[in-house]
């Protein structure tokens, strides 16, 4: 369905255009709105007259403003702020800032409602950012937002405890190996001692006799190794005989 915008719609046309669109968008939302009219046999003629008088004041402005879009055109405006961890500022830059910015740079009046910027910018780096001037004239602009002087101190920090740690890193040292492990490291079993004999244990029970605790190998190896085997001897059988005359 063709109908003739009343006023500008984003995504859709400027007013006084013609557009074709669904029927249904057309008569439950743009013509209940007051956005738009059907495009009838007038409608369209009066469209048509309206768009070369617009296009011939359009043409008119371009040129006047000509010499204003030429010394806006790449240049390039840097803001210093206050920025906080990730480089998120505490506030933001608006259109209204890159204007004046821009005034003081052309020595012209640059409306802020020409600088197209959906929502102001919230983080540091490079944006870029272009005014829309008049027709086709719509000269860009890099705008860089750089952290002031403690956040450049606390990054050059986080900067440099980021190069330690990774120098550190790639040492070579297994974590751990001259000493205690580092908490959190993971246990380094790479190397053991071994011992001619395993570690000494006690050979009698609290009765002071031998054996009462069965047979143990005390072999060389690991120091951590003991094999227990054997089976321990009757303590009775051994004792003598009691309360015979």
């Amino acid at each position: 369905m063709k109908i003739v915008l009343r006023q500008d719609v984003p995504k859709l046309g400027e007013a006084g255009t013609i557009q074709e669109v669904k029927p249904g968008f057309a008569r439950n939302y743009l013509i209940p709105q007051g956005m738009a009219v059907l495009a009838t046999a007038g409608e369209v003629k009066t469209a048509e007259h309206n768009a070369g008088v617009k296009a011939r004041k359009v043409a008119k402005q371009e040129a006047q403003l000509q010499s204003l879009a030429d010394k806006i055109e790449g240049k390039r405006l840097e803001f210093t702020v206050r920025a906080g961890e990730g480089g998120r500022l505490y506030g933001s830059i608006t259109a209204g800032d890159i204007a004046d910015e821009l005034v003081k740079l052309v020595g012209e009046e640059v409306d802020r409602r020409k600088v197209v910027l959906e929502d102001p910018i919230r983080n540091l780096g490079e944006h870029t950012v272009t005014v829309h001037l008049v027709g086709r004239l719509r000269p860009a602009v890099t705008v860089s937002v750089v952290g002031d002087a403690e956040y450049q101190a606390a990054h050059a920090a986080a900067e440099a405890a980021k190069a330690k740690a990774k120098a550190e890193d790639s040492s070579g040292e297994t974590p751990g190996a001259a000493g205690h492990p580092e908490p959190g490291s993971a246990h380094d079993d790479s190397e053991t001692t071994t011992v001619d004999e395993g570690p000494s244990h006690e050979w009698v029970d609290d009765n002071g006799v031998p054996g009462a605790h069965g047979f143990i190998d005390n072999e060389g190896g690991a120091a951590t190794l003991t094999e227990e085997s054997g089976k321990g001897v009757d303590v009775e059988e051994e004792l003598d005989p009691v309360g015979e005359a």
